[in-house]
């Protein structure tokens, strides 16, 4: 049975290169039209549960697309995104300048990163792949969709070996499918 992640529609913040942590930013109007696009694609998946991060951005993208499959959204809080700590609603071009090698860290998602004030990578990872483990025990769920962010994306692929997640792109209501056996072993 399958998890499909999908990432939450733009915010202002992503477009405009900010960290957003665990701020509730909304949906911009891009981001309300990738959310309508996301449940189109949704609803041409077989899906028997939906999930989704209770920050605002996935919960907002989670709403849409409940509204067009029919299924109520669901949050965990093990699929929030990172706690920026220090960094949240500074610009990516500010904490660049200031601190390059701790950038570069965060745009790679190495595990030994933390955010200044925050949270790891690492302990991110561990939450993540405990809800992960724990969406593919209950199999009258599946399959599922997540809606959640792109760290967390990142990291789920990440924890399957993919040495080049960390610094994956993941576009805004895009749906990555995960292999059955993640979280699972």
């Amino acid at each position: 049975m399958t998890i499909h992640l999908a990432r939450h529609g733009q915010t202002a913040y992503n477009h405009e290169g900010r960290f957003q942590g665990h701020l509730p930013v909304p949906l911009d109007a891009t981001g309300r039209e990738q959310a309508a696009a996301l449940a189109e694609a949704a609803a041409g998946v077989e899906l028997t549960s939906l999930w989704c991060s209770p920050l605002a951005r996935a919960r907002e993208t989670a709403d849409i697309v409940a509204a067009r499959i029919g299924l109520e959204p669901r949050e965990d809080a093990r699929f929030a995104e990172t706690d920026t700590g220090d960094w949240t609603d500074r610009s990516f071009a500010e904490v660049r300048a200031e601190d390059p090698e701790g950038f570069a860290r965060f745009q790679r998602s190495d595990p030994t990163f933390r955010y200044p004030g925050g949270e790891s990578f690492g302990e991110q990872s561990a939450r993540v792949q405990a809800a992960l483990r724990d969406r593919y025990a209950d199999r009258e769920e599946l399959p599922v969709l997540v809606v959640c962010h792109r760290g967390v994306i990142r990291l789920a692929l990440a924890a399957l070996g993919d040495e080049s997640a960390g610094a994956q792109h993941v576009a805004n209501a895009a749906i990555v499918t995960l292999p059955e056996r993640v979280g699972g072993r």
